[in-house]
């Protein structure tokens, strides 16, 4: 059942299943709540209450009141409405991309409201935050969306050279994700606005975040914004995280739902262990 949670002006999109240890998901930028375990019922199906919900400005979810409040201050007080509607005073995290720095963001302001943290596929380097070409490639994919609607995305995200054996995958997926938005221009504002905003100052702040914790790498070559080398630092920064991360030549495990719910509910254990 879908129903709305208010937060500072925005109503975001919630869904809750299952019963047991609270579980919340979040999806990366441009995607939506159907983006992080891909619809997989494993972890309710094994004990756990999971609430997941359209980031503002995605998916069913309201734009924020201004272009520019979508920085993580704003995502991360987003993921607190929500564990405050749940009820619940503490809860495992997991989140993809944006949705991991969310979380990290929120367990440096808000400690106690973190269980464990599984961190998907984090794509930011605080040592690169704010490089010129990296925002360049950002605005131009909101231009292309303001402009040209998910096609116009579509295009502008395949131009710059990928290859052959991943664009018609990618332009699949793509077109199926960006079709899911209610509001494209809100989805535009958030890829100028998240890029430009730090959820962490520097790598020193990760060993701040002492809670169970699980990193999940990539090794996809389709996917340069989450190189695997970045997820490896912050489990190394992390206090009490390990790194999971797929064989090479396999399928990336942040795309295997059902195995990713696995690695979700094992850190769950971990999490009421203390």
């Amino acid at each position: 059942m879908e129903r709305a949670v208010h937060s500072a002006g925005v109503s975001l999109a919630l869904e809750e299943a299952g019963e047991g240890v609270p579980v919340v998901l979040l999806h990366g930028l441009t995607a939506t709540r159907r983006y992080v375990v891909m619809g997989s019922r494993a972890l309710e199906r094994s004990g756990h209450r999971v609430a997941t919900y359209d980031a503002r400005g995605h998916g069913r979810s309201s734009p924020a009141p201004s272009p520019d409040a979508y920085g993580y201050e704003h995502l991360a007080a987003d993921l607190e409405a929500v564990l405050d509607d749940l009820g619940a005073e503490r809860a495992v995290l997991a989140g993809a991309s944006m949705g991991a720095h969310t979380i990290a963001r929120l367990a440096l302001e808000r400690p106690a409201r973190v269980a464990a943290a599984v961190f998907v596929t984090p794509g930011h380097d605080p040592d690169l935050a704010g490089d010129p070409a990296a925002l360049a490639r950002w605005d131009a994919l909101a231009d292309a969306l303001r402009a040209g609607g998910v096609e116009g995305f579509v295009e502008a995200y395949l131009a710059p050279g990928v290859a052959d054996a991943w664009r018609e995958t990618l332009e699949t997926v793509l077109r199926q994700r960006m079709s899911a938005h209610a509001h494209l221009g809100a989805v535009a504002d958030a890829l100028r606005a998240v890029p430009r905003s730090r959820p962490f100052p520097g790598w020193g702040a990760l060993g701040e975040i002492d809670v169970p914790a699980l990193v999940v790498g990539s090794r996809d070559e389709a996917d340069p914004i989450h190189p695997l080398a970045v997820a490896r630092r912050w489990a190394d920064e992390l206090p009490r995280a390990r790194l999971a991360v797929e064989e090479p030549g396999s399928s990336p495990l942040a795309w295997q739902g059902g195995r990713l719910s696995r690695c979700i509910a094992g850190l769950a254990a971990e999490g009421r262990r203390g």
